[in-house]
């Protein structure tokens, strides 16, 4: 199904971020939907996903019916560009920058934890979910401890070629993880998973 909504691209999208003081950097943004879309908490919609990117009560004010409008869209247009992604397997972490590893390994991080699992439990922990997809959850949220230590590391200096060679590895076997839930768990429900606004 086509998408009603464009994505407006990444520039022009952190822009729009930046002017509605959201915290959330685009990466982290992207990966909390791609883990919402992935939840099976069919009750979790766009709305509550977007409204989790700023803290209570500091949510944008939508001055007009037409700005809410464009703000949702331009939202709407992120998702259904993630919901693609995900649809076709293929969603895949942004490359490591090897020239500042200590701030990459930490947006890294950011993006698994506070972006898919976040995206993921949508605000529950009281999600019934098979005893696999919980391994995997648990293996992905000590994956992104991983780049923590890595950038560490990288802080200290420690050899970056072997460095960098080890985070590639963790890169694969997050992206291997996140692959194997859409799978397993996803694409058998794709269609019920796709959601609008209202």
């Amino acid at each position: 199904m086509q998408s009603e909504n464009e994505y407006i691209g990444d520039d022009k999208f952190k822009k729009f971020l930046e002017h509605y003081e959201c915290p959330v950097p685009l990466n982290v943004v992207r990966m909390r939907f791609a883990g919402a879309i992935c939840s099976p908490n069919l009750n979790l919609r766009p709305t509550d996903v977007i409204s989790s990117f700023w803290d209570e009560n500091r949510q944008p004010r939508l001055e007009t019916k037409k700005e809410a409008e464009l703000f949702f869209k331009f939202f709407m247009g992120l998702w259904d560009n993630v919901f693609e992604d995900i649809k076709h397997n293929r969603l895949h972490l942004p490359p490591a920058d090897k020239k500042n590893l200590p701030i990459w390994c930490r947006n890294r991080y950011e993006e698994i934890e506070q972006g898919y699992l976040e995206g993921f439990w949508g605000g529950r922990d009281d999600l019934k979910i098979p005893a696999y997809l919980a391994e995997i959850l648990d293996s992905l949220s000590e994956l992104a401890d991983v780049y923590l230590t890595l950038g560490k590391k990288a802080d200290s200096n420690e050899k970056s070629a072997e460095l960098t060679k080890t985070v590639a590895h963790t890169d694969k076997t997050a992206e291997r993880a996140i692959g194997f839930i859409i799978e397993n768990s996803v694409l058998p429900r794709i269609e019920e998973l796709h959601r609008t606004v209202n």
